[in-house]
């Protein structure tokens, strides 16, 4: 079939910007309860999306800076014994570590405090309680941890007490039978003060408890321990077993840890160096991009999937409005209005519902991040590429989501449309 000939005399039918901006407000305009509904899907989507990316990059840069200082701070020194395999195989104890080994890791420069502690028991030992001379048991446990930890450890772990003081050198030098426990030990054996002089008896021997661990920056296993000197443990004991090696903590200053690593094993045995394994913390740039790669990911996922719902809200809505404005398309299609002036009206709809809810999804997102930053004492991070670009999104989104029901639209037909 030829299309028909246009008279010269009628001129091309159009739509100019204006006219387009004015019929789709007042198809915004005509059902506003609709229309505030749509926006809503639209602003819980960007603004779901913004205010993620905020928060994750506002509590990353809290916990990274944390997190990073406890990491740089801190060595290992692992006793990894004689390198002949024979002669670890023979081997039924193993403590290369020298008497005065917290004091030579703590002289070396950039260190603040280092100490070693070793398991003391390959099976948990029963521990129970007294208070006072001349009592009963008040209660026992079976299945902590017992510990011998040097001074320096106890230090070097970053400790707050919650009562009582940590043991020191005098203690551990004349190996008395003086314990520090954590607070959940505290907890369990009923001890709530230190003013009636309790002991712990471990397997029957008693320990004198002169502290409580509140809480400590490392090694948090401490918490669920029984700690004796060191000393004492080596001569009620004798030496760890191969498997329970002793192993050394070493709290360092910001920057020194590598130098540190390097140098320990020669400084703590110089006759043995090689029996002694210096593991030092990661590099933080690395560990740090490692840990928020990851956190990006999924929260990247997770904004995503708001997003997507926010733009099938807006889909949805804009294909129900085609069906019910059957007969309005239809009767601007016979009064000359052309397919893509109908597809342009319902894409400039769903375009303008999108970045309505774009700005107010963006505004929203930032109050609610500064208000948790706020409320948390953190310094809030709002990145600009995921603020400014927000509108944008929300107007994206609104096209894509309006793309199928403004297709949809332009295809009715005005014969057809009429007759419904």
């Amino acid at each position: 079939m030829k299309r028909a000939a246009r008279h010269p005399d009628i001129p091309r039918t159009r739509m100019v910007f204006r006219d387009l901006a004015a019929e789709s407000v007042a198809g915004i305009l005509q059902r506003p309860a609709r229309t505030a509904l749509t926006v809503l899907g639209t602003l819980l989507g960007v603004g779901a999306f913004v205010a993620i990316l905020g928060l994750t990059a506002t509590a990353r840069g809290q916990i990274s800076s944390d997190f990073t200082v406890l990491a740089a701070t801190q060595v290992t020194v692992k006793d990894v014994g004689a390198p002949d395999p024979a002669q670890q195989a023979a081997a039924t104890t193993r403590y290369d570590f020298p008497d005065d080994a917290d004091r030579r890791a703590e002289h070396l420069n950039g260190a603040v405090h280092a100490g070693t502690y070793w398991q003391v028991f390959k099976t948990p030992p029963a521990v129970s309680i007294r208070s006072g001379p001349g009592t009963g048991a008040a209660t026992g446990s079976e299945g902590l941890t017992v510990y011998a930890a040097s001074p320096g450890l106890l230090q070097a772990v970053g400790p707050t007490l919650s009562g009582g003081a940590l043991y020191n050198t005098f203690h551990d030098s004349r190996r008395m039978h003086v314990a520090v426990i954590g607070s959940a030990v505290a907890r369990h054996l009923g001890i709530s003060n230190l003013a009636a002089e309790p002991a712990v008896f471990v397997n029957g021997t008693p320990y004198t408890v002169v502290g409580i661990l509140g809480n400590v920056e490392r090694l948090p296993a401490l918490l669920l321990s029984v700690m004796i000197p060191d000393r004492t443990a080596r001569a009620d004991y004798g030496d760890p077993a191969p498997d329970y090696a002793a192993t050394m903590l070493i709290q360092t200053r910001v920057g020194a840890a590598q130098l540190i690593a390097k140098q320990a094993p020669l400084a703590l045995r110089p006759d043995r160096p090689d029996h002694l394994q210096a593991v030092p913390p990661p590099e933080p740039h690395a560990l740090q991009d490692s840990v928020t790669g990851s956190l990006d990911s999924l929260f990247l996922l997770l904004a995503g999937i708001t997003l997507i719902i926010g733009t099938v809200g807006i889909a949805n809505t804009t294909l129900v409005s085609v069906l019910e404005r059957t007969g309005e398309i239809g009767l601007r299609r016979s009064l000359g209005a052309r397919p893509r002036h109908i597809a342009a009206q319902f894409l400039t709809e769903s375009a303008a519902l999108g970045t309505l809810g774009g700005l107010l999804g963006t505004a929203v997102s930032i109050v609610v991040t500064l208000s948790v930053a706020l409320a948390h004492h953190w310094t809030a991070i709002l990145d600009p590429w995921t603020t400014l670009p927000a509108p944008l999104i929300g107007t994206l989104t609104g096209l894509l989501a309006g793309a199928y029901p403004a297709l949809r639209a332009a295809r009715i037909e005005p014969a057809e449309a009429l007759r419904r």
